[in-house]
């Protein structure tokens, strides 16, 4: 009972962030404080740390790669890239910024698009003196509507499926049609909610940004990068260390072209999101060595008892809301817990993972990306007194949330549904 206390209390506290604490303090504590009432026996608590190693190294990896990015100015020239190509439509810019949002995420991760791809985006649109938002809002929504498209665009996709992630050509058959559904549904969602602001011209002249020779390296190498991902996930090979050993040789090519000390790049890591994983790992272990989630498994065995499609649906949905109470990060350990323990496979998992990637777009605190898309914005307007004020409020994020994730989430499971019906028949 104190045990279960601790970690749902530890979770409320990292949603609201008493005093602008940060949430990592608040995990961290509470893992501590299991330790030291042992509650939760030290050796338990190492094995559980243990069990992130694959997903500490994607994150380092994925982090340093979009620091390395940003610095060479790459996030920058790609929205430059999109406003010129905007030739002064609001709407094509809307659109152009949707597409390179999507790709980042794709490639680089989530996080990635939420807290590297925002700037760069915002400076460009205030440039381009437009209202700031609707390409804002793409950023924290394609953030989580591209999430599942590859294995590598979301660490939660390797927090659920941990050591058994199926191979490129299983993932993309599972989720290659749910995913397209997903992006094209939130854009079209998006594309009527902002039709207004949308209608508009860009009266300012876009800015010319050149992409510099070590920018143009750093891009070689991201490509370079996400072949060999691919490839060692069609091995079915853990995709943590080759990610984080690209991203190692990149800096040192980079920082020794440019002669620069690459710890001053390591320092812009959020290593604490690293803590942040390893204490909710620890917390996720605790509660399922207390029987805790014999629960979840009941729940699961119920929804399983409804059908194929019905099941699907119940269950995604069910975890797509859930997110938004205790976070995709902790939710995902719990559900890959118990589809492990549970022995699920097939529509169920496919469906959780969807209900996991993309149910966080119904509110601003569904998912650490968005959280830090939101933290990324505050920052902007603490930093620029005379621009727009961006500090989205729970409710702004939610008006727009409630139309997209549910319409996104829908399309998005029955394109996993129709996929398996498809697969059946063969």
């Amino acid at each position: 009972m104190i045990l279960s206390c601790i970690v749902a209390l530890s979770i409320v506290l990292m949603l609201t962030r008493p005093r602008g604490i940060p949430e990592v303090w608040w995990i961290s504590a509470g893992a501590l404080l299991l330790v030291a009432l042992r509650l939760v026996p030290l050796k338990l608590a190492g094995q559980a740390v243990a069990k992130g190693t694959d997903v500490y190294l994607f994150l380092i990896g994925m982090m340093l790669l979009s620091e390395l990015a940003r610095e060479q100015g790459v996030f920058d020239w790609a929205a430059s890239v999109a406003v010129r190509g905007a030739k002064g439509s609001c709407s094509r810019l809307f659109l152009l910024v949707y597409g390179v949002g999507t790709l980042v995420t794709i490639f680089m991760s989530n996080d990635a698009t939420a807290v590297v791809l925002t700037p760069a985006i915002l400076t460009a649109v205030r440039r381009a003196k437009v209202s700031p938002l609707p390409y804002l809002f793409i950023c924290a929504l394609i953030a989580n509507a591209a999430s599942f498209v590859l294995p590598i665009s979301n660490p939660a996709n390797l927090v659920l499926f941990h050591t058994g992630m199926p191979p490129l050509g299983a993932w993309l058959a599972d989720f290659g049609v749910p995913s397209l559904l997903s992006i094209v549904v939130t854009f079209i969602v998006m594309r009527i909610f902002f039709r207004h602001e949308l209608c508009k011209n860009i009266e300012c002249e876009a800015q010319d940004a050149k992409l510099s020779g070590n920018g143009k390296l750093v891009l070689a190498g991201l490509a370079l990068m996400i072949a060999v991902l691919l490839t060692a996930s069609a091995m079915k090979k853990d995709l943590g260390l080759p990610t984080c050993l690209a991203a190692l040789v990149m800096t040192a090519v980079v920082s020794f072209k440019t002669k620069s000390n690459p710890i001053t790049l390591a320092r812009e890591i959020s290593w604490g999101t690293l803590l942040l994983v390893a204490g909710l790992f620890i917390m996720v272990d605790a509660v399922e060595s207390q029987g805790a989630l014999k629960l979840t498994q009941q729940w699961l065995d119920w929804a399983v008892h409804l059908g194929q499609a019905a099941g699907a649906l119940v269950a995604g949905f069910a975890v797509g809301i859930a997110n938004n109470i205790v976070n995709n990060l902790p939710l995902g350990l719990i559900a890959g817990a118990t589809m492990r323990a549970a022995h699920a496979k097939g529509l169920m998992v496919n469906a959780v993972l969807i209900g996991v990637d993309l149910g966080p777009n119904l509110s601003v605190t569904g998912s650490l990306a968005t959280i830090l898309w939101l933290l990324a914005l505050r920052k902007d307007s603490a930093g620029d007194p005379e621009g727009e004020k961006l500090d989205v409020s729970f409710w702004k994020f939610l008006e727009i949330g409630v139309l997209a994730m549910p319409a996104a989430l829908f399309a998005a499971l029955g394109g996993a549904i129709l996929m398996q019906m498809l697969v059946g028949q063969r």
